[in-house]
């Protein structure tokens, strides 16, 4: 895990209910959630990576992620 973070914790609950809606049937966010966010985020970069270098290219672009 990268000591800085990707996930800025204060947003998750903003988001959440922003992708809702109307419903709002969620109305808390544990704390688990963030870390597991961040560790999600940090895979999808690794393989990412793992594509810009297998073809060769020394520039992350979205289509590796």
């Amino acid at each position: 895990m990268t000591a800085g973070g990707l996930i800025i914790k204060s947003n998750i609950k903003k988001v959440v209910r922003e992708l809702q809606g109307k419903e709002e049937e969620i109305t808390s966010v544990a704390e688990e959630v963030g870390m597991a966010l961040e560790r999600k985020a940090e895979e999808i970069l690794r393989e990412g990576l793992k594509r810009a270098k297998a073809n060769q290219r020394r520039t992350l672009q979205a289509r590796d992620l």
